[in-house]
């Protein structure tokens, strides 16, 4: 029997991919399901957006695209960092991607190699960890608590470091925690880092916009380290494009070079379609963005206001993205009729099967005792879920 290869035999499937589609399957079966497991916008593509996608097909923008991005789209980025975060590119720095993952492996992939060392701060959004095995490097989970805010201090990233460390994978606004690194903190980050000229920071910053806290902080900021720095964003969640596949890395040329290289051998350029929508997701009108964060953070202060009355269940405020990332291991161990709690999989499942709630558990996290729900939907469906969760926690003995 033909056998998959070893890297693929290595990688975990997506937990979240995996509870999205167990919820579609039971609401196939005619369940009634609420689906907190995907971290995905409700809203749709603004209209300006879109009606330049429609002009760009009308425009026969349907040939191959350069590797790295059409020039027009990678100079509106590089006039979004300007504008935005106060940080100078040029256009041949820019690489744009089939969306921000695979802008994380791609710089994965040409930076590590095998044994070498990755610090990834845990909780950490699923596909880190496993990009990581597919370059053959080695995880290094650095674990932060709810106690701290789920961020990781200077002491922890200077110990973690070794002589065989590659990168550091920062993400700030976090997935799955909602927790935001303030300038004080990343500079205290940075300043270590700065004397480990050869670690590059892979600095997902794909939550930018839904931030609560005011202004967007980028380690990328802080001059020492600049030069180590690979920022990943793009269009998906403060553009509510996320089927429209489009990320971007912003690096050191000698990243972009190696980045370039490897597109062009297995993907090549993404979308032309996709690529003149995003021209004008970040050089047309903004307004729309802030409206999105608005909405994201009434969310947020209702489902933290519905799950402070539900006993057992420790959580802080994220600051920004759209999920809570509340603790429950005092669940752990109790037992509903015939089924028993044992961990973060059995709970998600049972709020799932008996509470028709899709949740993720934290261990494909690297946090056992918590549990994800995304708020990116409506209101009425946060109160509805929460209810359910509430009544479903009630229910184990």
């Amino acid at each position: 029997m033909t056998q998959v290869s070893d890297r693929l035999a290595s990688l975990s499937p997506s937990e979240t991919l995996a509870m999205s589609q167990k919820s579609q399957e039971l609401k196939a079966q005619g369940v009634d399901v609420i689906n907190l497991s995907v971290g995905e916008p409700d809203f749709f593509t603004p209209d300006h957006i879109k009606e330049a996608a429609k002009k760009a097909i009308d425009d026969n923008f349907s040939f191959y695209s350069p590797v790295p991005g059409y020039m027009d789209l990678r100079k509106a980025i590089v006039d979004k960092l300007k504008r935005e975060n106060d940080l100078d590119y040029t256009a041949d720095q820019i690489i744009v991607s089939g969306g921000a993952k695979q802008s994380v492996c791609n710089v994965l992939l040409c930076v590590v190699g095998p044994g070498d060392e990755v610090i990834v701060p845990a909780p950490y959004w699923v596909s880190y960890v496993e990009m990581v095995k597919l370059a053959e490097g080695k995880n290094v989970i650095v674990e932060a608590g709810i106690e701290q805010d789920f961020k990781i201090t200077p002491a922890q990233l200077e110990a973690a470091i070794t002589p065989r460390t590659k990168a550091l994978i920062l993400c700030s606004p976090s997935n799955p925690t909602g927790s935001v690194y303030s300038r004080e903190e990343l500079k205290g980050l940075a300043e270590v880092l700065a004397k480990h000229p050869n670690i590059v920071v892979i600095a997902d910053e794909i939550y930018e916009h839904i931030n609560y806290v005011g202004r967007h902080e980028s380690i990328a900021q802080f001059p020492e380290v600049k030069d180590q720095v690979a920022i990943i964003n793009g269009v998906s969640k403060a553009y509510a494009m996320t089927g429209w596949r489009i990320g971007f890395v912003a690096a050191p040329l000698w990243i972009a070079k190696a980045c370039n290289k490897l597109q062009g051998q297995y993907t090549s350029g993404p979308s032309s379609i996709a690529q003149k929508a995003s021209v004008a997701a970040f050089a047309g009108d903004q307004s729309c963005v802030e409206e999105m964060r608005i909405a994201f953070q009434r969310r947020r202060d209702l489902v933290v206001d519905l799950c402070k009355d539900i006993p057992g269940m420790k959580l802080n405020v994220p600051q920004g993205a759209f999920y809570l990332f509340p603790e429950v291991d005092s669940y752990y161990g109790k037992s509903f009729g015939d089924r028993r709690i044992n961990d973060a999989g059995d709970l998600a499942m049972y709020l799932l099967e008996e509470g028709h709630v899709a949740t993720v558990g934290g261990t494909a996290f690297g946090a056992p005792k918590c549990l994800r729900f995304s708020y990116a939907t409506s209101d009425e469906n946060l109160i509805e879920a929460i209810a359910r969760i509430k009544k479903a926690l009630a229910a184990l003995k």
